[in-house]
């Protein structure tokens, strides 16, 4: 994004990529092939355990794994070509290796044939972030491996265990669920889903635990070994588990290994995130961070927006994005999704707030869909009415935060989206009633 917005500019600009191809970790090993494994998953688990409800018969179902990771591998092989030819439409120039940089101004990229020297006065760091372990747990790359190994399985895990219940962990969790796994996810904390609202993640957990997932709460894991065709997992004060698979699913880490950051004395934070200043500036000249590199929200949008209010400071003089807007969503089944403050850090901050829910039961569209869990919460400050977050747990959440986050963009009050008038049936009714709700005035709940 931020190399295709610098050419638009007008800049001549080099992409260094190490992969053969394009589109980084979000679309080669990341989001997207994720979220083909569930949508396939999904149509599975719905035909055979929601479709009667529709007065659909399905006898004898099965699922073609290669089949499935087939596609998703197509799937990624379409956007990735997608990618070049933007490259070509741009004029951008990729050079294929890893690139050092030995002094502002100068990119040395080391690959098969030697290396290349880049001049360039704007240099971008964009290298993303890498899959994060425990001190004490040895990844093998195969029985005990990470989400990228986990996009691969070549069979259904008879036992998999996860240790993990962010995003990563749920996702992945859900997907081997459905085709057939036993799966015990692990957490350290006394909740799933730590950055989401507390009481929509309460829910999230007692619908997943309804679809089969199983999970150990506040299990400190602190051994994980293999031993013959199985894996050993002990956590502490606890018998130990016994499984054929371990996900490592504990967050990640910015990967700056190999960029040169020590000889050019760019200042890192104790975790090891570039430090930058309101610009996206490093401490050295002419050199510059965005995305996973520089810490916050690990998610591809908010580093697509720090690219291009990077590049667009270099060449104008002024970027901006609006962090208190970016949008959170974890594909499970129902979705979840939030953008903003939780109520958690309304409480924390001792604003005074207003809080509306409504139940997707409620919703017209949610019965015709048959897909009736879960509820939206619309947070409005008690004074001025503005939004200050809005969280969701239904079908569909992922496409309904999108509203809400522009709205927040836009310093709208929960008034606002109430009083606009919203297509029937529609599952965005459902973010108006809580918007009304928010306001007292609640008209289906």
């Amino acid at each position: 994004m931020a190399a295709i917005r610098a050419a638009q500019l007008r800049l001549n600009v080099a992409c260094v990529e190490k992969e053969q191809d394009l589109g980084g970790t979000c679309l080669r090993i990341g989001c997207i092939p994720s979220k083909a494994l569930l949508e396939s998953s999904e149509l599975f688990w719905r035909a055979k355990e929601d479709f009667a409800h529709h007065g659909i018969r399905a006898k004898e179902l099965q699922f073609d794994l290669p089949a499935i990771m087939r596609r998703k591998e197509g799937t990624v092989r379409v956007l990735s070509k997608g990618v070049e030819s933007l490259f070509r439409k741009n004029k951008i120039s990729r050079y294929a290796g890893t690139g050092r940089i030995v002094e502002p101004g100068r990119v040395v990229v080391d690959n098969t044939n030697g290396a290349i020297e880049l001049k360039s006065r704007f240099i971008l760091i964009a290298t993303g972030s890498k899959p994060a372990t425990l001190p004490h747990i040895n990844l093998d790359g195969d029985r005990v491996a990470t989400s990228t190994e986990a996009l691969s399985y070549k069979e259904v895990p008879g036992h998999l265990v996860v240790i993990g219940a962010g995003a990563v962990g749920l996702e992945l969790s859900s997907v081997w669920k459905r085709l057939g796994s036993k799966v015990t996810v692990l957490e350290v904390m006394d909740r799933i889903l730590p950055e989401m609202d507390r009481d929509i993640a309460r829910d999230a957990m007692k619908l997943l635990e309804k679809q089969g997932l199983e999970f150990q709460l506040q299990s400190r894991v602190h051994e994980v070994r293999v031993e013959g065709n199985q894996c050993v997992v002990e956590c502490e004060g606890k018998e130990p588990t016994l499984c054929d698979r371990v996900l490592v699913a504990v967050g990640r880490l910015p990967s700056t290994d190999g960029l040169g950051l020590e000889s050019l004395r760019i200042k890192t934070d104790k975790k090891g995130y570039i430090s930058i200043d309101k610009n996206y500036a490093t401490s050295a000249a002419g050199i510059y961070a965005i995305g996973d590199v520089v810490g916050g929200p690990m998610l591809a949008h908010k580093a697509q927006e720090e690219g291009i209010a990077c590049v667009e400071h270099v060449v104008t003089g002024y970027g901006h994005v609006d962090y208190h807007s970016i949008p959170n969503v974890v594909y499970t089944h129902p979705e979840i999704a939030s953008v903003g403050k939780t109520e958690e850090d309304l409480k924390r901050e001792g604003t005074d707030y207003r809080s509306g829910l409504f139940p997707f039961r409620a919703n017209g569209r949610a019965q015709t869909l048959g897909q009736t869990e879960g509820k939206v919460k619309v947070l409005a400050d008690a004074k001025s009415d503005r939004i200050l977050g809005v969280h969701i747990l239904g079908a569909r959440a992922g496409d309904l935060i999108a509203e809400a986050a522009t709205a927040m963009a836009f310093s709208a009050s929960s008034e606002d989206i109430a009083r606009s008038c919203h297509a029937h049936p529609t599952l965005p009714e459902a973010l108006r009633e809580a918007a009304l709700a928010a306001g007292g005035r609640a008209l289906h709940s």
